[in-house]
């Protein structure tokens, strides 16, 4: 079959069986997700079904699946806690809020594939990447221990007793708030505010406290200084589910790969607890029927509720990129095709939108289900359809069969997943990496598990960069002895074409090979150098090998020259071509300081020119300074 309708229907078995395969890999992990956001299992699946969906129906990469994954749901699990707890710890007032912020993320990633940007994410460098990725395993793991032993702080009723003075102290502080907002704090009136206090319930001051309780203990912080309150408080039958879950996975694997390990621990944990185990914990109620579009989102929208998040959508929209684009380097590596990176940018924005619009938390490519729908025979756009429509089946048909799923098991699952996203590559080659760049990745890991996310990155981009121009700016420059005699200024060994004209005339002509871009990285110790020569009478630039030039580096330049002219010593250039020469004559830096007859095609010209001209000046003064063999 050919394609039809922009469809590729020549592989529809392959396709078919490549897109079941990888949803049945998805379910789990969106459920575990879903969960681990905050905003519910029901959740994550909702954002798979429609990222998967939509990603592949208008994305650049084939055999893309995309759905929830580990670092797109550990920052938006931030962006909830922070909403939510913006919102007196009220999830329904905080929802409208939150799916903007999801919404406008989407948006940011399609205007990235819009203004073509997809290009430049395979330039973030790999340390931090991997300082990235394995500090999100780690955020994982810690975050999952509580859930793995069934502590559950709201629940805690002592650790709770803690926050009720906290919690009446907001209540009347938000009843003095609202009092001022309408202008009625004032004494006469004051007797409406203590009334209003009195009609605070023992209820309302729980749910403040355990509000409070849940903010405290939510992030890594958090679960590390709620960690002696778990141990004294474990649920054993949460903690053996949790660990049985762990085994099966990775024990299952062992007997056969073709068969997804994490569905097998999920159906089989699941079994056991509902057959075995009355009033086990479960992930809570799934609706069932197909989730209705949130309104909500933009009838109680409120641009100041969001205002501070902006940056957060743009950071997540970016996240979300840099995660799909990765992925799709990967599919292409194993297809032998080639993605078109702005268009998947395109895809993944539409997905997350749709998805933010029916309440499913954002999502980005996944490279172990995209690895699957390959390795099962996928390869158009179809299995990742076809991957959506799965989930939507086990939504519509067995929504209230997976709210029976012990949450324990989620939380094994997600203890699963924190192991397998850390990058044991960049780990295991530390101690022989280069230093600065294990420094790099060593604090991108700490800031990303301590700090926050986007912190993390944009400190290790720059770093990265100061790094990156550092190494070239060394590699550029060679050093030089400000007391050697001009035919040893300079240690760079003479470049083949330039033959004996060093030792012939050494003492008139010094010849500076630039090799690499001439930046602002480079620029103050370019003018060093100049600063430093001896007397002479030409200073030769050889611009052979020098790619690029900015702006900074020509003002470098230009600054060096003119301080050379006014010492008498004539700038010569040879082989200036391409982007430095256009950048040159634009700032008139040709003809304007170095006439252009002193800009040479080649050294050879420059050469018989130099050989011409000495020999002149000599016949009319004193012979140069030559060397024997």
């Amino acid at each position: 079959m050919k394609k039809r309708f922009g469809f590729d229907f020549s592989n529809v078995s392959g396709d078919l069986f490549g897109g079941i395969t990888a949803g049945i890999v998805a379910l789990p992990l969106a459920l575990a997700f879903g969960l681990q956001s905050g905003l519910g299992a029901e959740a994550g699946l909702y954002g798979a079904i429609f990222i998967s969906f939509f990603a592949a129906l208008f994305g650049g990469t084939r055999t893309q699946i995309s759905g929830p994954t580990a670092p797109m749901t550990a920052v938006s699990m931030v962006v909830i806690a922070s909403i939510i707890a913006a919102n007196e710890g009220d999830l329904d007032r905080a929802l409208p809020a939150i799916l903007m912020v999801f919404l406008l993320a989407g948006i940011i990633q399609i205007g990235l594939g819009l203004m073509k940007l997809g290009q430049y994410i395979r330039y973030i460098p790999y340390p931090v990447v991997s300082g990235f990725m394995t500090g999100i395993g780690v955020i994982i793991l810690i975050t999952q221990i509580l859930p793995m032993v069934g502590y559950y702080p709201k629940e805690d009723a002592t650790y709770v007793s803690g926050f009720v003075a906290q919690g009446e102290e907001l209540i009347l502080e938000r009843i003095l708030r609202e009092e001022a907002g309408e202008d009625i704090l004032v004494l006469e009136d004051f007797e409406e505010t203590i009334e209003r206090s009195e009609q605070i319930t023992p209820e309302d001051i729980d749910q403040e406290a355990k509000a409070l309780a849940a903010k405290n203990a939510a992030g890594v912080v958090g679960s590390l200084r709620l960690l002696g309150r778990a141990v004294q408080n474990i649920s054993y039958v949460d903690l053996i589910l949790g660990m049985l879950t762990i085994l099966i996975i990775y024990g299952f694997k062992r007997i056969t790969r073709v068969i997804p390990s994490t569905l097998v621990a999920l159906l089989a944990v699941t079994l056991g607890a509902y057959l075995f185990i009355p009033g086990y914990r479960t992930i809570g109620n799934i609706p069932s029927g197909f989730p209705g579009i949130r309104l909500d989102a933009f009838s109680q929208f409120s641009l100041p509720q969001i205002y501070p998040y902006i940056i957060t959508a743009a950071s997540l929209a970016a996240l979300g990129a840099i995660d799909s684009l990765l992925t799709s380097i990967v599919a292409d590596n194993m297809t032998k095709t080639k993605h078109h990176p702005d268009q998947e940018l395109i895809g993944q924005g539409i997905g997350n939108s749709i998805a933010a619009l029916f309440g499913g938390i954002p999502g980005a490519g996944a490279t172990i289900r995209t690895v699957v729908n390959i390795k099962s025979g996928g390869h158009s756009k179809l299995s990742g359809m076809i991957s959506g429509v799965l989930l939507l089946v086990v939504l519509l048909v067995l929504g209230p069969l997976a709210s029976k799923i012990p949450a324990a098991v989620l939380a094994g699952i997600l203890v699963t997943v924190g192991i397998g996203v850390m990058d044991y590559k960049g780990l295991r080659h530390m101690r022989q990496a280069p230093m600065p760049e294990v420094i790099v990745m060593i604090l991108v890991l700490v800031l990303t598990v301590f700090i926050g996310l986007i912190q993390a990155v944009l400190l290790g981009l720059v770093l990265s960069c100061v790094l990156f121009m550092k190494h070239i700016a060394d590699a550029v420059e060679h050093r030089t002895d400000d007391a050697a005699p001009l035919k040893e200024f300079s240690r760079e060994m003479p470049w083949v074409d330039e033959g004996d004209i060093i030792d012939r005339y050494g003492s008139q002509v010094y010849i500076k090979h630039l090799n690499g871009p001439l930046f602002f990285g480079f620029a103050s110790r370019f003018q060093e150098i100049l600063a430093n020569l001896p007397e002479m009478k030409f200073f030769v630039i050889r611009m052979d090998r020098v790619p690029y030039m900015d702006q900074s580096g020509i003002y470098s330049m230009e600054d060096a020259i003119r301080d050379l002219q006014q010492r008498q010593i004539r700038v010569l250039f040879t082989d200036v071509h391409g982007q430095p020469l256009d950048l040159l004559e634009r700032l008139n830096v040709i003809p304007g300081l170095i006439e252009r007859e002193y800009c040479f095609e080649n050294f050879e010209a420059c050469s018989r020119w130099l050989e011409g001209h000495l020999r002149m000046t000599s016949a009319q003064s004193t012979p140069p300074e030559t060397t024997e063999a």
